[in-house]
């Protein structure tokens, strides 16, 4: 199978006034297309910062990374976002949407962006097939503040999927879901994965949720720990 991500002994250091922070101490970490993957750990493990690395939001101290081929590491500002317009789609805990738009218009403001505009007839079927799989079809027109959170971060789901980036980086997206918005979002994930062949990586500490991915992998102290004992499911 393709090897969509390679991160090669990443570190990531913090200077906090007179002290150097290790968040990340040499993480490894390969990923075929189309993986599911959760990443567990304690609070403050480096889950969090993994993952914005993993995702070109910060930039590793040491180590290298690669997404599809593209090295990030050696890239650019320009080109590090340039990659990440086209090929990762990001779901955090906060929704982030812009309150003026409706949920299509936040939709339509992805395409724009990440997708370069596109066709308006593909993109306006993949918006109904998301909006349909997230059970939001009769939201389209609302704003955010018309919403509820778990509505809320279904759009937000919706906005990061519609452009079908190579690779979701999600940071617990049902953290702050109730069950029945957090089976809807889960189930998501599993649709665009197998339809798509979509790779998420996913944070959760969430046992259930975890339960739902192919591959397990744990991290404790800015390590992953005993990667060859990952779980597969």
């Amino acid at each position: 199978m393709k090897t969509i991500l390679q991160a090669e002994n990443l570190t990531k250091v913090y200077r906090v006034g007179s002290m150097d922070v290790h968040a990340l101490r040499g993480v490894s970490l390969d990923l075929a297309e189309g993986e599911f993957l959760a990443i567990m750990g304690p609070s403050g493990c480096g889950k969090s910062t993994l993952l914005h690395l993993l995702g070109g939001l910060l930039t590793p101290t040491s180590g290298r990374l690669v997404i599809d081929g593209e090295d990030m590491t050696a890239a650019s500002d320009a080109k590090r976002t340039d990659i990440r317009r086209r090929k990762i789609g990001f779901v955090f805990q906060r929704f982030n949407l812009f309150p003026t738009l409706t949920a299509e218009g936040n939709l339509r403001l992805a395409e724009s962006i990440y997708a370069g505009g596109g066709n308006e007839k593909e993109n306006g079927e993949r918006r109904r097939e998301v909006l349909s799989l997230l059970q939001l079809e009769n939201k389209m027109h609302h704003k955010p503040l018309e919403l509820s959170g778990g509505e809320q971060q279904r759009v937000a789901l919706a906005r990061a999927v519609v452009t079908r980036p190579a690779i979701i980086l999600a940071d617990e997206p049902t953290g702050n879901l109730d069950s029945e918005n957090s089976a809807i979002v889960l189930n998501m994930f599993q649709e665009m994965n197998y339809r798509f062949n979509q790779t998420i990586i996913m944070i959760t500490h969430n046992p259930e949720a975890a339960a739902m991915c192919r591959r397990i992998v744990q991290m404790r102290d800015g390590q992953i720990v005993a990667p060859h004992a990952s779980v597969q499911l």
